[in-house]
């Protein structure tokens, strides 16, 4: 770690008090965030407060702002909303009820406040700050507090995060819930797709979003859905013909069922309500399809969080008590958000004044800057889906004369089928002839090779495994049966979905260029694996939806616990070497330890562990959770493991293992690892094109270079193309493991979570940035 220290020596909470409240509308992993700011917060030894019921606990005073103990916050990291409660606060809005909240903090000594909620929330929080010398000298004037309390209070520090199942506020990737809600929406539509295909129906489905359409875009993205209606992008004129052909086109292709899904801010081109009942309506009567209209309202802000905003909640939480702790008078009030996979602090004011700016340019109707202003994220889902979605007619399409094949390698992960979807898609829109290929490598040698068309790969999205068949064979044994078939198919390009073996397969042909020369073709590779250990991206596809296995599994088992005696559970993840999913999967599922291969133990650090449950079993904690990787020590076994916590805990508490097995690898995939295959692979597939194009000459297409082989991962804050050549120095061969692993930074968060004395590197942080602001080029006045 770059600097271990840095954290003990120069940020102390002692003699620091911090408040922390919800406020607005609740969203799922608001209680993650809770947990993380008072369990860091107590860690740095400053006193936390909770304010309950948001703004008017705050006016209101009395037991609404307690102060709260490590254990106060257990057990809340599953809970959906906020157990300290939300209001919204008229009277926070008036001087006079700013004046009651401020005499209620100064009383309790708080002058560090952590605001979880929406852009209102976070606004209102930044005017409290400016006012508020003013505010004490006021109180001072009234004999409400004593001028020696004004000075020693005499300044207050804010941080927001932004609580939004929306996911409209501009300057993050994701607000804390967004994830959740589309997991809410995503099972509905699963559920309603086998209902309506019985019937051959029409489903409209209308998703929450009044000012922002992020829902149900994402969702039409990961659902494959026929149309969506969203207000930064409403439909063009005549948009209703445009939609019944389109419906009538599918059905004729013989598609049992229609979704359409409708953002509840939905509008057309000149600002006028798009609601769902209008849209069934239409469909019934100029196409006479059986329509039906499901609503799904609050169901979308309920349940469990998902891993991903458990995770990012922990992470945002503990960043915001860092940052509270840095803070300065003249440090601006800012915001915890998150730029691709890391933690970033922005001004909250240049954050709010974007927001605004989405709506104002919506109110002008000014929808292509809207769309822009939003970010490029939303803009990326837009294009795709548009992409995706509309099948253009073949005199539209440009002739390539290029065949590009997609398969399958190593082990099955969910959101491969949504990959292939996409490719296929893309690919025909770039003119290509697509082609498929079935259980891997093994399968390209036996010739197993087939063109496939559009309607194919129709409902793919929402399928987990691999339709197409993988199997983890390298292709080496195979280099003359494969150069025969790309040969014979006139392959001239390939497209590669896998995990590790799909990196070493790449490896191989491309090292075998000098021999073969069917192998100088452009190839790219999609890392798609539970385990994570892919080099060169930071996410690779699947590991998400594994991820939520784990954390579903364990809310589980440790609910199963529940009115019995003291227990711990020592629960076997998946993964091979890489530590991926034991240590991700213990920092979303709240255990107390997770051992993996990258972070050596021996028997001293067990029994620390041992001792360290003890005692916080001696409290009012009744359970505990111990995630173990299957490879990281082969003698620490899961056995040895429960059997030494079995005996050193004789007493105290009792053991339970759970080995999870391959339940890791099935089900459907998850509205990230769906969104997230559909994206790279239309990327991938543009690469593909642009290199086809590059290497072409005299007729035939020849790619011999190092950069025309290619892994495409997510590297900090990007998507990047990486020659995978270059990506051989970073691997450990041995172990099937990059050398290094940015989720190790993140370890120190759990182990601090679980009450740990522990070295917390923060290097990264502390850097206030700007909102990168993307300017419209030019304003366009219609619909886009």
């Amino acid at each position: 770690m770059a600097q271990p220290q840095k954290f003990f020596e120069n940020l102390s909470g002692v003699g620091k008090a911090i408040g922390v409240l919800t406020s607005g509308g609740d969203a799922q992993g608001m209680n993650a965030a809770v947990r993380a700011v008072v369990r860091m917060g107590i860690y740095v030894e400053a006193k936390v407060y909770f304010v309950h019921e948001g703004y008017q606990g705050m006016v209101d005073g009395g037991d609404n702002i307690i102060e709260v103990s490590w254990e106060s916050v257990s057990s809340i990291l599953q809970v959906g909303g906020t157990v300290i409660g939300s209001a919204r606060c008229k009277a926070f809005r008036t001087r006079e009820g700013r004046l009651k909240a401020a005499c209620n903090l100064v009383k309790r000594g708080i002058t560090n406040l952590c605001v979880i909620g929406g852009d209102g929330s976070l606004t209102g929080a930044n005017l409290f700050r400016e006012e508020w010398s003013g505010l004490l000298e006021e109180l001072v004037k009234e004999g409400k507090i004593e001028a020696s309390a004004a000075e020693q209070y005499s300044h207050l520090n804010i941080v927001g995060m932004v609580g939004s199942i929306d996911n409209d506020f501009c300057g993050t990737d994701m607000t804390i819930g967004t994830d959740s809600a589309l997991h809410r929406i995503i099972e509905v539509v699963d559920a309603i797709m086998t209902t309506a295909q019985s019937h051959q129906r029409t489903f409209v489905l209308e998703v929450m979003g009044r000012h922002c359409g992020y829902l149900a875009l994402v969702s039409a993205l990961a659902c494959g859905a026929d149309w969506v209606f969203l207000p930064e992008s409403p439909p063009e004129e005549g948009w209703e013909d445009l939609m019944c052909v389109k419906l009538s086109e599918n059905r004729a292709r013989k598609k049992r069922l229609n979704i359409i899904i409708v953002s509840e801010g939905a509008i057309d081109c000149h600002n006028n309500s798009i609601t769902s009942e209008k849209i069934k309506d239409l469909v019934v009567s100029r196409l006479g399809f059986d329509t039906r209209v499901t609503i799904l309202g609050h169901v979308q802000r309920g349940g469990t969080p998902s891993a991903f905003d458990r995770i990012l909640a922990s992470r945002m939480g503990v960043e915001c008590v860092l940052a509270l702790l840095e803070a300065t008078p003249e440090t601006p009030a800012c915001v915890v958000s998150l730029c691709g996979n890391q933690a970033v602090r922005l001004p909250l004011m240049e954050c709010v004044q974007m927001t605004q700016e989405v709506q104002k340019a919506m109110d002008e109707r000014r929808f292509a800057d809207a769309v822009t202003l939003r970010g490029r994220s939303f803009e990326n889902n837009l294009n795709t889906y548009k992409l995706l979605s509309h099948k253009k007619n073949i005199s539209e399409l440009p002739k390539s004369n290029f065949n590009v094949a997609v398969l399958n390698v190593g082990a099955p992960a969910a959101g491969m089928n949504a990959a292939v979807r996409s490719a296929v898609r893309v690919g025909i829109t770039e003119g290509h002839k697509m082609f498929a290929v079935s259980d891997g490598f093994e399968g390209f040698a036996k010739g197993q090779v087939k063109e496939i068309k559009w309607g194919d790969v129709g409902g793919w999205t929402g399928q987990g495994g691999s339709l197409l068949g993988t199997k983890r064979t390298l292709p080496a044994k195979y280099f003359d049966q494969i150069a025969e078939q790309i040969r014979s198919n006139s392959i001239n390009a390939l497209l590669v979905i896998g995990g590790f073996e799909a990196f070493e397969g790449m490896l191989e042909l491309a090292g075998a260029r000098n021999t073969y020369e069917e192998f100088c073709i452009p190839m790219c590779v999609l890392p798609a694996t539970i385990s994570n250990n892919v080099p060169g991206t930071d996410l690779s596809l699947g590991a998400d939806t594994a991820l939520n296995a784990i954390v579903e599994t364990c809310d589980r088992i440790k609910q199963s616990a529940s009115g019995t005696k003291r227990r711990v559970f020592i629960i076997e993840t998946m993964g091979g070497y890489c530590g991926y999913l034991a240590n991700m999967g213990g920092l979303a599922a709240g255990a107390d330890a997770a051992y993996i291969f990258e972070e050596q133990f021996d028997i001293r650090e067990l029994q620390a562990n041992v001792e360290h449950l003890t005692e916080k079993m001696k409290t009012s904690i009744q359970r505990g959770l111990v995630l173990r990787n299957e490879n990281s020590n082969e003698n620490y076994t899961t056995d040895f493991i429960y059997q030494l916590y079995s005996e050193e805990g004789r007493g105290v508490f009792d053991c339970r293992k759970n080995v999870l097995g391959h339940m890791q690898q099935g089900g459907a995939p998850s509205p990230f690892d769906r969104n997230f295959g559909t994206k790279i692979s239309a990327k991938a597939i543009q690469w593909i094109s642009r290199k086809l194009k590059e290497c072409y000459r005299k007729g035939r297409v020849f790619a011999n270079t190092e950069d025309s082989v290619c892994l495409l991962g997510m590297r900090r804050r990007a998507l990047v193309f990486q020659p995978v050549m270059q990506l051989r120095d970073e691997t450990d061969f041995k172990h099937r493991i990059p050398k290094e692993q940015w989720w190790l930074k993140l370890r120190p968060l759990m182990k601090i979570l679980a009450k740990y004395k522990t070295s917390y590197d923060i290097s990264d942080a502390g850097q206030l940035e700007h909102v990168n602001v993307r300017r419209p080029q030019h304003s366009d006045m219609g619909a886009i």
